[in-house]
């Protein structure tokens, strides 16, 4: 079945100590307020200025600091069929309804469905 993904969005997962010192360093380096994201509140975020990325600061609460990617798309299940057809492996679940995942060499990347109707052939990748 055709669907569309893209890349949409850096996370930065940050221990729940730093993770205020960071949001407001990075408020400072982009220019622009992070602020929290009402619907997960261990989050912050916003979308770039002047790109269509969006950059987030996830609060931890375990675990080391590093950078994930998440992948949207319109169909979840195709396209976590197809990331494991290129080697990707499913690393459990998450706390929304995406799937997280590792690529080859172990890097965690996040699966996550977007809202209907927003991936189009004018700003995602169709995959038939």
């Amino acid at each position: 079945m055709a669907h569309y993904s893209r890349l949409h969005a850096i996370v930065l997962d940050v221990p729940a100590d730093d993770h205020a010192s960071t949001v407001s360093f990075w408020e400072g380096a982009l220019g622009q307020p992070i602020p929290r994201v009402e619907k997960y509140p261990e989050f912050h975020g916003t979308l770039l200025a002047h790109q269509r990325m969006l950059f987030l600061a996830q609060r931890l609460g375990d675990g080391d600091p590093r950078v994930h990617l998440d992948i949207h798309t319109d169909d979840l299940a195709a396209e976590v069929a197809r990331l494991e057809a290129l080697g990707a492996t499913r690393a459990g679940g998450g706390s929304g309804p995406w799937q997280v995942m590792r690529d080859p060499s172990g890097q965690v990347f996040c699966v996550v469905p977007d809202k209907p109707g927003t991936l189009n052939d004018d700003n995602a990748h169709r995959w038939d």
